[in-house]
């Protein structure tokens, strides 16, 4: 909208596109004033050789050496557009010229016009004229060359645009920052962000600074640098950097690694120095650098693989800026990666990131929370329990809650359901973990037995050893490359020891010793299960130290940055030692499975066939095939006594 002066009218300022309009109506304008009804009918000349000869024709008029406009006499005309079967001359004008011809050459014109006046006797007067061009064709002729040259004025102008503009040659050094001004309506405050307790407390020092700064310049404080934001994806960094700012009430610019990279060397040294310069004239404020691991990756490291010191560059630039001669007064710099482990040291030390927030998966109670928020829009089931949807989905981050909750509303939209039930939620779990179900995919029914038989020895062995995860279901309905899989609830402990593991590990292979026992035969469907157990099972002996011939030693390089990458960190006699022991641990674990399997035959055999008619099987039906398990039998008589002891108190 263009602004008004006092008076009321618009303030309209001068364009290039002005120039355009002008010359589009004029074109327009002239095309419509012309009288189109007027313009000769193009023909050729044996059309016009027969109306000679029919002594039709009162003079033929050539133009320029190059066309003819034929005048017919008034009766010829009115004959031919009442009474010819040619079309094209019923519509020719009733003055003026009604015929127009290519004539090719003066001299062969000249030729035919003899010829046929002397075989026809009619003479016809023939004129020669040289007209201009009219100032419409000399405009017609310019459009291509003016457009060129409006299209390039237009590319110019976009290039050299300044100031925050869409990103031309002459902008290529501008920082790209977002920027959420502190009377942004959108302004995200820690009531928005659920769960991340501890990460909460932990930068709320930052904010207190930020609103209350001269508490602390009291006493000499000097405001952290930076803060690093660590965790998983999807945990909630960015929103909770940008929570920072909303609840400090300061100006919030948001930019990203990656956006530093670009094709033109030192363009990225550039936009570091664009970026604090802006950060500054908005200080105090908070700068945030999502994905540092774009630009802050360790310098050194296998240098004979990349060529481009572009990186580099821009990393020496962020560490000037963020602790160098420059002074930033009031910048704080919040950065977040999934990847602290490549970043460089010179980045990671205090005085540029002062300290690292851990923003970790969210426990069972801060699941409570997200589920919370992102429910809020849903029409829910009223008996819907909330905190059964926290336990039932253990290792899920924040985002991955987020598609639970939208997940659960398409499937529940897709059945035509008006509310969201407990039983969308489960799908959406299951789909999100598992992938789409595949009913349609061919299996013969002897595959079909072998995969029943595969998931209840799974279901089997963690039902019985003390130590595996609980079930929550079991099925052989083929999602995504699985052909079955069978649910379980991890415990959320922080501590897993042996026996854990152990136990894991046979519950695991429960599916390929079950396929042994009862067909006699292995297949291909335990490579996944082999795949995983071989993996834990080196994570036990090399890193946990769990291997009493290789010793409490780990080779595990939690940093990342090993000096020793193409190198294995020990001999080839500790590496032999390994591969025995792991293999080992895995017959160990079995021999249990095969073990338990053997003692609980019918229960297994009753499970596989369950599982056959139903497809489903859930925990109900494994316990009311085994009985309860003796981890929940422990628990009820703790909880009994502890229940005794309280009663006799009272």
């Amino acid at each position: 909208m263009a602004k008004k002066r006092n008076g009321g009218l618009p303030n309209l300022r001068p364009n290039i596109m002005w120039l355009w309009g002008f010359i589009g109506l004029l074109i327009i304008g002239s095309w419509l004033v012309s009288e189109h009804s007027s313009d000769p009918v193009r023909s050729n000349w044996t059309v016009v050789e027969g109306m000679i000869s029919a002594g039709d024709v009162e003079k033929i008029v050539v133009q320029n050496r190059e066309s003819a406009r034929v005048y017919l006499r008034k009766e010829a005309v009115e004959k031919y557009r009442s009474d010819s079967d040619d079309k094209t001359l019923k519509n020719m004008p009733e003055k003026g010229a009604q015929l127009t011809f290519t004539i090719g050459s003066v001299d062969s014109f000249e030729r035919n016009m003899s010829s046929i006046e002397e075989q026809s006797g009619n003479r016809v007067p023939v004129e020669y004229e040289n007209s201009e061009r009219g100032w419409t064709d000399m405009l017609i002729s310019l459009l291509p060359w003016l457009f060129f040259i409006g299209i390039w004025i237009f590319m110019w102008r976009g290039m050299s645009r300044g100031g925050g503009g869409a990103g031309g040659i002459m902008n290529v050094g501008k920082a790209k920052a977002q920027v959420f001004d502190k009377d942004n309506n959108r302004r995200v405050t820690f009531k928005d962000v659920a769960g991340l307790e501890e990460a909460k407390v932990e930068i709320m020092e930052i904010v207190d600074f930020l609103k209350k700064k001269d508490k602390y310049v009291e006493l000499g404080a000097k405001i952290p640098k930076g803060a690093l934001l660590v965790g998983p994806p999807g945990t909630g960094k960015t929103l909770l950097a940008k929570a920072v700012a909303g609840e400090a009430n300061v100006p919030f610019l948001s930019i990203s690694g990656s956006d530093f990279v670009e094709m033109f060397v030192g363009v990225g040294a550039s936009r570091v120095r664009d970026l604090f310069e802006q950060a500054k004239q908005k200080a105090p404020c908070i700068l945030f650098i999502d994905e540092i691991d774009a630009i802050g990756r360790a310098r050194g490291k296998n240098a004979g693989f990349s060529g481009n010191d572009e990186r580099e560059n821009t990393l020496n630039q962020l560490l000037t800026e963020m602790d160098g001669f420059q002074t930033n007064t009031g910048v704080i710099v919040l950065a977040a990666t999934n990847r602290a482990d490549i970043l460089d040291k010179a980045l990671m030390r205090a005085g540029r990131f002062d300290r690292q927030i851990e923003v970790g998966l969210p426990d069972i109670k801060e699941r409570e929370e997200i589920f919370n928020v992102h429910l809020k829009p849903l029409k829910l089931d009223p008996e819907l329990d909330r905190t059964f949807l926290a336990k039932q989905t253990p290792g899920f981050s924040g985002a991955d809650i987020a598609n639970v909750c939208n997940e659960a509303a398409l499937i529940a939209a897709r059945h035509n359901k008006k509310v969201v039930g407990r039983e969308d939620f489960l799908a959406a779990i299951d789909r999100i973990i598992g992938g789409l179900e595949r009913k349609n995919k061919i299996i013969t029914d002897e595959e079909k037995r072998t995969i029943a038989y595969h998931e209840a020895g799974h279901a089997t062995v963690s039902w019985i050893l003390e130590n595996a995860n609980p079930l929550i279901k079991v099925t052989i309905i083929p999602r995504g490359k699985a052909l079955g899989a069978a649910w379980y609830l991890p415990e959320e402990r922080q501590i897993t020891t042996r026996e854990h593991l152990l136990d894991e590990l046979a519950a695991t292979l429960g599916g390929r010793a079950s396929e042994e026992l009862t067909f006699g035969h292995l297949s291909t469907g335990a490579l996944n299960d082999l795949e995983r157990v071989t993996k834990q099972a080196y994570a036990m002996v090399a890193y946990y130290g769990m291997s009493d011939k290789v010793g409490t030693i780990s080779y595990y390089d939690s940093t990342g940055q090993s000096d020793m990458a193409f190198t294995k960190p020990y001999s080839e006699r500790t590496a032999q030692e390994i591969d025995d022991e792991v293999k080992k641990l895995i017959g160990e674990a079995y021999a249990m499975a095969k073990k338990v399997l053997t003692e609980h035959r019918d229960g297994l055999t009753e499970l596989a066939e369950l599982l056959l008619s139903r497809e489903v099987v859930f925990t109900e039906d494994v316990e009311r095939i085994f009985g309860k398990r003796k981890k929940d039998i422990l628990r009820e008589q703790k909880e009994a006594e502890k229940e005794a002891s309280t009663t006799d108190k009272e």
